[in-house]
């Protein structure tokens, strides 16, 4: 009896120190976690939760993760697609599982006899980097569609279709959204869609089959008037674009034929003037002409090009007033010269000798009423063959080219020397890109045309009309522009260009011409130092006196030759 009370005794002493102790350090004892646990089969039971940490992270290296996109496949690190082990929440599922266990569980714990409890390595997915990473993999899966595309065939003068191609799109939104939602996954398909093209060829053709129809002749004439102009099949094709989307029309390359037919189809009205005869000048009355109603004219030209019926088209016009009558125009016998202005052309080839000529004579007898602006261009006419002009030297595009009317500005600059001088008001004047030796040696004292666009205007502020007429003499290279009316008081001086910078020009650029046989090379271009000065004039009148200025930018130039490649 005493022997069985002891035992008895022992055993309840056991029970009731393991509850003290439980009661006092919790499962595990000193804050660790309770025996017999396991994350990811890592022990961590009897560890301290930073202990058990370290082990945790010491085994959950990432795992490898194959993706599959389209006929592309890559094995990466989990960790490139946002992948990570949640150590913390591991351990809090296996410290909630020891803290739930029964009194007589953690006494057999305390004594070596723990329940074995497993428990997984809780995994998550960032789904922004599984987008990042997945996006990266994929990037060259990605492909952009072509549409198919308009080209103009120089074999058969017709418009063709390249063909579309669809391109592809790796759907990675979807991908990634499925990895976070199973961290577990160890491959991951990334959907790839067929991206179709915008312009596919079967829709672009039909705009293709509409261009074709549009190139054909058309012929154009002036209300009115037998006056024609023509457009080959070709420069049909050349006034509007075939797209994928649809045929546009060239505004530009409109504008300029419109600008070429109207210049050449115009009649205008000629304004009373003066013309030289035995030495004299004899007055001519004025006469009304025919021109195109342009607003009209340009829109019907816009339809008939859009339009393959239309082969011929009648520009509306209407009648042209003269804007000086004879009674307007002085006393022949009172009219003074006011002012002159000279320039030479040495050297010039044939071609800007007779652009030279045609444009002095085109200017030579206007007249401009009082109070309005001389317009060299308006006075000159379009620069055109049909207006007398040939091709030779312009500047252009920043080089010097072949054009139509190299020359025009030798008279344009000799007439703005002569405005300028008898003191008129200057309304437009622009310089050439360049310093050009044909208007030396008075320097910047020079004014560039080009048309359409690049005018030279100046006022009438004389109270009278005044006559521009021109000396041409083409033996000895000079030309002088003279300006005529009634002489108003006041005295004119120009005063010699100011230089106020330079800069150096550019080294030579040597560009290969195929056309040109081997080793031959030859200057189609000429190096100038660019500049900045000014020219200066004074004006004394009634009013008192007064000084303005023209200004002249000249860029620096660079030499340029061609020469033929070698073999």
């Amino acid at each position: 009896m005493k022997r069985a009370w002891a035992v008895g005794l022992s055993a309840a002493a056991l029970l009731g120190g393991a509850l003290a102790l439980g009661v006092a350090v919790g499962d595990g004892g000193g804050g660790r976690l309770a025996p017999g646990l396991k994350v990811a089969g890592v022990d961590v039971g009897g560890l301290t939760r930073e202990a058990a940490a370290l082990a945790l992270e010491e085994r959950s290296a990432a795992p490898r993760v194959t993706v599959t996109a389209g006929p592309r496949t890559w094995t990466v690190g989990a960790d490139r697609l946002g992948w990570r082990a949640d150590v913390g929440a591991s351990l809090d599922a296996a410290a909630r599982a020891g803290a739930e266990r029964t009194v007589l569980e953690r006494i057999r714990g305390l004594i070596g006899q723990a329940r074995v409890q497993e428990f997984p390595l809780v995994t998550r997915v960032d789904a922004a980097r599984a987008r990042s990473g997945l996006s990266a993999l994929t990037r060259e899966v990605n492909t952009q569609p072509k549409d198919a595309t308009v080209f103009f065939d120089k074999a058969t003068l017709r418009y063709a279709v390249t063909p579309d191609s669809p391109g592809r799109r790796a759907a990675v939104e979807v991908a990634a959204n499925a990895y976070a939602a199973n961290p577990a996954l160890t491959t991951l398909t990334v959907p790839v869609t067929e991206w179709k093209a915008r312009y596919p060829a079967r829709a672009v053709r039909a705009h293709v089959e509409r261009g074709n129809r549009l190139i054909r002749p058309l012929t154009v004439r002036l209300e009115g008037t037998a006056l024609v102009g023509e457009l080959k099949p070709l420069q049909v094709a050349n006034l509007y674009w075939v797209r994928g989307s649809g045929i546009v029309l060239d505004d530009a390359m409109v504008q300029a034929v419109f600008n070429r037919f109207a210049g050449e189809m115009d009649r205008p009205a000629q304004n009373a003037r003066y013309v030289l005869r035995g030495g004299e000048f004899v007055r001519v009355g004025e006469k009304a002409g025919l021109v195109t109603r342009r607003e009209a004219a340009l829109a019907a030209l816009r339809k008939a090009i859009l339009d393959p019926a239309v082969t011929t088209l009648v520009f509306p016009s209407e009648v042209s007033r003269p804007t000086l009558g004879l009674a307007a125009l002085p006393d022949p016998a009172g009219l003074e010269l006011i002012a002159s202005g000279r320039s030479t052309y040495f050297r010039s080839s044939p071609e800007r000798r007779a652009n030279v000529a045609v444009a002095a004579a085109k200017i030579s007898g206007v007249v401009v009423p009082a109070g309005e602006d001389f317009s060299f261009l308006n006075a000159l006419g379009p620069i055109t063959p049909g207006n007398g002009f040939v091709g030779g030297l312009i500047i252009s595009g920043g080089r010097t080219v072949d054009g139509l009317g190299g020359g025009v500005c030798q008279v344009s600059t000799t007439a703005f020397r002569a405005l300028y001088s008898a003191g008129l008001p200057v309304v437009e004047r622009n310089p050439h890109s360049y310093r050009v030796s044909y208007y030396e040696p008075q320097v910047g004292f020079e004014a560039a045309v080009y048309d359409p666009g690049v005018d030279l205007k100046m006022r009438n502020d004389t109270g009278a009309p005044l006559l521009i007429r021109t000396v041409n003499d083409n033996a000895r290279s000079t030309l002088e522009v003279q300006v005529w009316g009634v002489k108003p008081e006041r005295t004119v001086t120009v005063h010699p260009a100011v230089i106020l910078s330079r800069t150096p020009h550019p080294p030579a650029q040597y560009v290969a011409n195929p056309e040109m046989r081997p080793g031959a090379l030859r200057q189609v271009d000429w190096a100038q130092d660019g500049y900045k000065l000014s020219i200066t004039r004074t004006i004394r009148d009634a009013a008192g006196t007064r000084t303005d200025k023209v200004g002249t930018e000249y860029k620096p130039w660079r030499a340029v030759y061609e020469f033929g490649p070698r073999d």
